[in-house]
């Protein structure tokens, strides 16, 4: 029985070779089948050169199960989560290792409806099975393998969170990072044009290119920020936009190249959906805060707070039926969209809301960016995480206004916060701080802070 250190919290990921080959992606499509039992399941890949093969391994462990497999071919981690709900499927697949280095590749599984399948409600039983490698012959009738071009009802399910017919003209710098975005982004070009909306599409690396020229698509990333900054500039563009490699994130830049973290964009979003749907409930996590919460209660909304982590976030917007959740790190979540994270939904909502209003996005956030100013978030190497926590906890707990622990710890005073939480995946902590309208103050006690847990 081999150890497959592959299986992360919520999915897998693995250096190709050792980590991650063609007869382990059998092993975990034979065990997905044996844990779900499914008559059919859905499969897409992005653009990494081994993605094709892994994907025809694990939809090969699916058949020899019994189940049929759909395969919508190149697309975006999203494109499978809305295929499998679209589709009726009792299940999905995504082959991607999103933005992780160019020798690795990974999985992202969700059962019926694109409900997540993590650790705890799932993953854990495929991985011990896939491990156990005993699975016996092939059922007595293979399952089929069809392709299906499912495209035109995901960019069709897309316009309806734009109003079109009064869309203003605007122009937007669209930077796919030669990862799986620019195909989707065409097709949605060609349906707003369709439809007579005056958007005009500036494209850079655009291409699919499985060697990735320009580096592993990931906004995030200092250095490829200003490659999407310059762009915007270059061409006077209203919006700039760019996304990872199967695109279920997307980062915004401003008509004036400045990038938005994503904390601001969570209460532009939260925003739009209110103008849509007063009184809805809005999703959150609790690493920055103040910003969203003024803003959701100001347009009669209720913020309601989750740990972060999209299988928490989704759990709880199910069971609060709230129209959408967001988190700091860019990842968007939509109820009409099977509760599930899209990069496509909010750069179009954004549109939605900049013609609604008649604005700027940079006369929108400039403000929300003054009045709850943050550092964006800073991590740190540690030895021992739950020690440093307990040391920050000491030197901060007592004075503090309010103290929760949804997710590592939020501590509250009356012009400033701070959330400090381990990271699921690496030994670091993470530090989130926001002040109530106060740079020096964000300054001072950013530096306090890291010069305590860095000591």
């Amino acid at each position: 029985m081999s150890n497959l250190t592959c299986f992360k919290a919520y999915d897998i990921r693995g250096r190709l070779g050792d980590e991650l080959n063609t007869d382990i992606a059998y092993r975990v499509g034979r065990a997905f089948a044996e844990f779900l039992k499914p008559s059919k399941i859905v499969v897409g890949i992005d653009v990494r050169e081994t993605s094709e093969e892994l994907m025809m391994a694990f939809a090969d462990g699916v058949m020899d199960f019994g189940a049929d497999v759909i395969n919508i071919g190149l697309c975006g981690t999203e494109e499978v989560y809305f295929a499998t709900k679209y589709l009726e499927a009792d299940g999905g697949c995504m082959v991607t290792a999103s933005h992780n280095p160019i020798d690795y590749n990974g999985m992202k599984m969700v059962r019926a409806e694109s409900r997540p399948i993590s650790a705890d409600t799932g993953l854990a039983d495929i991985r011990a099975m896939a491990e156990k490698n005993e699975f016996g012959g092939p059922a007595a009738k293979k399952g089929e393998l069809t392709q299906l071009d499912n495209s035109a009802a995901y960019t069709e399910h897309l316009l309806t969170y734009v109003d079109v017919e009064n869309l203003s003209p605007m122009k937007l710098v669209v930077n796919a990072g030669n990862g799986a975005a620019g195909p989707s982004l065409d097709r949605i070009e060609a349906a707003l044009k369709a439809k007579g909306a005056p958007i005009e599409f500036v494209k850079i690396n655009h291409e699919p290119d499985n060697t990735f020229p320009n580096g592993i698509p990931n906004p995030l990333l200092h250095e490829q920020q200003p490659v999407t900054q310059k762009a915007v500039l270059d061409n006077g563009a209203d919006l700039g936009i760019a996304w990872d490699g199967d695109f279920d994130r997307c980062f915004l830049w401003d008509n004036e190249g400045n990038f938005i973290e994503g904390y601001y964009v969570v209460g532009l979003l939260a925003d739009a959906f209110l103008s849509q749907s007063p009184g809805s409930k809005i999703v959150y996590d609790p690493r920055l805060t103040w910003n969203t919460v003024e803003l959701v209660e100001s347009a009669g909304g209720s913020p309601i707070q989750s740990k972060s982590g999209h299988s928490f976030i989704k759990e709880m917007m199910r069971s609060e039926d709230a129209v959408y959740g967001g988190e700091m790190s860019a990842h968007h979540y939509f109820r009409d969209f099977a509760y599930c994270d899209s990069g496509m939904i909010p750069w179009m909502l954004v549109i939605d809301l900049l013609s609604k209003k008649k604005t700027s996005l940079n006369a929108l956030v400039k403000e929300r960016m003054a009045k709850f100013p943050s550092p964006g978030e800073i991590n740190s190497k540690v030895e021992d995480a739950d020690k440093t926590i307990e040391k920050v906890l000491g030197q901060y707990g007592e004075a503090a206004k309010n103290i929760d622990k949804t997710d590592g710890i939020s501590v509250e005073f009356d012009e400033w916060r701070f959330n400090l939480r381990k990271s699921n995946t690496e030994p670091v902590i993470r530090l989130n701080l926001e002040t109530r309208g106060d740079k020096s103050l964000m300054k001072e006690k950013t530096d306090e802070l890291l010069s305590l847990i860095r000591g």
